[in-house]
């Protein structure tokens, strides 16, 4: 294998990197979008499961019974 044709299956490899590496980057930036409004999502089922639980049993009270 002369130097010229090493060098062109260096950057055909390095090209073919260089578009695994971007593909991966847009797979990550894709989940970590999903995952931000998921937490959003969760984070507002929270709320809103609070707020019920307020209007629906203001005088329950969460803490746990005295010890005896």
């Amino acid at each position: 294998m002369t130097d010229e044709q090493r060098i062109i299956e260096l950057e055909s490899r390095l090209t073919h990197l260089d578009d695994t590496v971007e593909q991966l980057n847009d797979i990550v930036s894709a989940q970590q979008r999903k995952l931000d409004r998921l937490e959003r999502l969760i984070q507002q089922s929270i709320e809103q499961q609070q707020d019920l639980k307020d209007q629906l049993a203001p005088e329950l009270n969460d803490s746990p019974p005295p010890h005896y």
